[in-house]
């Protein structure tokens, strides 16, 4: 009971970072994009989260974790709707349920995950998009694709009965590639904002407030502590202390060399380019951070710093408006550390660099296919696209009627 209790404070703690994490998506996305739009990401944001939650208590815990009979296929499954209180007979709590923590924190830790995919979404659909309908793609995605998805692996599907199983830590591809997908289809969908391709030339347009995309990330980065130190789904002391030390170690490396490597591209010091990289080793690091040695970690963290750099040029090139880099840093970063898997640290192998390969490309048809259907049907029926003057003069404006740095004068008269 003693140790139950440990674990279960740790895995609480988790909880708490990873809760707080949402906190450092927002201040990141509203810092990066213009202040007439901020009361718009912020909205977005905290429904993100609220959500979610009440969603992932109806139907996603049970969707994920749905308890594949032996010889299913392992795709879909579903245990029910709401949560059930696992209590014996006598009415006392059912300690057999895990020895690392109770049932009511399992669907709490997992539940702080589930926001996370259609947050990474927000970011990149940041200031052009109308808000009802990325709220209903927000119910759909957290509330059915993302559990359907994380069913495969966590949830005992077919992934994880592979001869040599697919292997996401804490979920490079399970969270931040089922996120960064859906973003890939939402900004083909919506176009680019206005002015920011003029004449084929690439026009920059600033983030309104720098230093609270820095706080942002430096909060992602702490939360990052709960996110895949509680992905150990215990408080073993040495196996949780080595996630905690690779994840730090390539984080730093991710920003170093995105640093560097911008600096000799573009001959200039470009901070958000060092902040992308930062979150960049974090997502390539996120899928074996339980795997590597601290030597690996720096690696993976180097690779996914510079891979920031040229990802957010293709993705420029390529005609895409992505606001805050949310497709580089989540789905270019997150194929990378879900394939290193096969590369480097205890998993290494050819068999195992194909499961995780066949896992990228499983991820990768399911979630284009089902984030086109809903976005699609929603331009189709509804449109996603806010108008022109809208867009203009800001969505705060039109979409909430208020701004999010009101003009606080004294009264003259």
């Amino acid at each position: 009971m003693e140790l139950l209790t440990i674990n279960n404070v740790w895995m609480m703690i988790c909880t708490a970072l990873v809760f707080f994490m949402h906190t450092g998506f927002a201040f990141l996305e509203i810092g990066l994009t213009r202040q007439k739009n901020t009361l718009n990401i912020l909205f977005k944001n905290i429904f993100i989260i609220t959500i979610g939650l009440l969603l992932y208590a109806l139907v996603g815990f049970n969707l994920m974790y749905p308890g594949f009979a032996d010889g299913s296929s392992g795709i879909v499954g579903f245990a029910g709707f709401g949560l059930s209180s696992p209590l014996t007979a006598e009415g006392a709590l059912d300690l057999t349920y895990n020895s690392g923590y109770t049932y009511w924190t399992d669907f709490l830790f997992q539940g702080m995950f589930a926001a996370t995919a259609a947050t990474i979404v927000s970011g990149a659909v940041a200031e052009r998009m109308k808000i009802l309908p990325f709220m209903i793609f927000a119910i759909l995605y957290v509330g059915f694709v993302y559990p359907i998805a994380g069913s495969w692996k966590w949830g005992g599907g077919f992934l994880d009965q592979l001869s040599t199983p697919f292997y996401d830590f804490a979920g490079s591809t399970l969270v931040h590639s089922v996120g960064g997908w859906a973003a890939v289809v939402a900004v083909c969908l919506l176009g680019a904002r206005i002015g920011k391709f003029k004449n084929g030339e690439i026009q920059a347009i600033p983030g309104h407030n720098i230093p609270l995309a820095t706080a942002g990330v430096l909060i992602l980065w702490l939360g990052w502590f709960g996110f895949n130190g509680g992905s150990v789904l215990s408080a073993d002391p040495t196996l949780t202390s080595l996630t905690l030390v690779t994840t730090c170690l390539s984080a730093a490396a991710g920003g170093v060399v995105a640093a560097i490597v911008s600096t000799i591209m573009y001959k200039n010091l470009d901070l958000t380019m060092f902040l992308n990289g930062i979150l960049g080793g974090l997502v390539g690091i996120t899928a074996g951070a339980d795997q590597m040695s601290p030597t690996d970690a720096i690696l993976i963290g180097a690779v996914a710093g510079a891979m920031i750099v040229f990802a957010v040029s293709l993705i420029d090139k390529l005609k895409l408006d992505d606001p805050v880099g949310a497709i580089a840093v989540h789905l270019v970063c997150g194929i990378w550390g879900t394939l290193a898997v096969g590369l480097f640290g205890n998993l290494a192998g050819v068999d195992q660099f194909i499961s995780q390969l066949i896992g990228v490309v499983c991820y990768a048809v399911f979630c284009l296919v089902t984030s086109f259907i809903i976005i699609f049907t929603l331009k189709k029926t509804m449109g996603i696209r806010v108008s022109e003057r809208e867009e203009i003069e800001g969505l705060d404006a039109h979409e909430h009627g208020m701004e999010a740095y009101p003009d606080f004068r004294l009264n003259e008269h």
